[in-house]
């Protein structure tokens, strides 16, 4: 009975997920913004990324979704091409860019399980952020960035951590401790070390996303109502995750095409 109250405790724990959901939404409602944009967007002006990137660079973004990275990106870069197969998020990106007035990026579709259409060694960087996971073959996905990639290119990956505490918990009471529930895998450091070697990527730097907790729906929202407080929120978690990485609810991954 004590393991079947603690299931079910943790199950609506993890309901608070569905914030994030509503966050979005909450930034076009309250006025953040002309777009439903996830909060965190809102908070730096330069992704954990932009130092490794400069104004020669042909850039690549895999899984755009609303383009927010890649709009970001493209104010440091030569040229940015943006893919996702969701034409929802594609016309978010496109009317972002225009409302900015962005000109060196140009979004299109395509499906991150099949083959891609870009020749050998047509990118400088490629953006790869959260998206990794949901596909069913990420063999094949890395294979094709090692070939667009150009070689010393850089990816610049963002996975999910699946060994933080939280996870461990709903994992212990037979809950699926993804934290989406269209993920395909989650990864412990080692695992997506042992990928990335396995597929010809060294890597660069490897680095630790917010500190995991299941009150980061709550986060979220509170984020479409008030950045202030959402931005010292996620300072906390940034705090956290320095002193326990293993807690980091993702990996933020520079990796060399060698």
């Amino acid at each position: 009975m004590d393991r079947l109250l603690k299931k079910l405790l943790l199950l609506c724990l993890k309901k608070i997920d569905y914030g994030s959901a509503i966050a979005v939404r909450l930034t076009k409602i309250t006025g953040k913004s002309k777009e439903p944009i996830h909060p965190k967007h809102f908070l730096t002006l330069k992704p954990w990324y932009s130092t490794y990137v400069n104004n020669t660079d042909r850039v690549l973004d895999l899984g755009c979704g609303n383009g927010q990275s890649a709009i970001k990106i493209s104010k440091i870069s030569k040229a940015v091409i943006a893919v996702d197969i969701n034409n929802d998020s594609l016309t978010i990106a496109s009317r972002s860019a225009g409302r900015l007035g962005v000109k060196n990026i140009k979004f299109d579709k395509a499906n991150l399980e099949g083959k891609l259409k870009f020749k050998r060694n047509s990118f400088d960087k490629i953006i790869f952020l959260d998206v990794l996971e949901h596909l069913q073959n990420r063999d094949q996905i890395l294979q094709e960035v090692k070939r667009i990639l150009r070689p010393g290119g850089l990816l610049f990956l963002g996975v999910p951590n699946s060994q933080t505490s939280w996870k461990k918990l709903q994992r212990s009471v037979g809950i699926c401790s993804f934290s989406d529930p269209d993920h395909k895998i989650e990864f412990s450091e080692s695992q997506i070390r042992k990928l990335l070697s396995n597929h010809g990527f060294t890597i660069k730097n490897f680095g630790y996303d917010h500190f995991d907790t299941p009150l980061r729906g709550i986060f979220d929202v509170i984020g479409g109502f008030s950045l202030p407080v959402y931005e010292r929120l996620s300072s906390w978690r940034q705090e956290k995750t320095k002193k326990n990485p293993q807690e980091s609810g993702g990996f933020e991954i520079i990796a060399t095409n060698s």
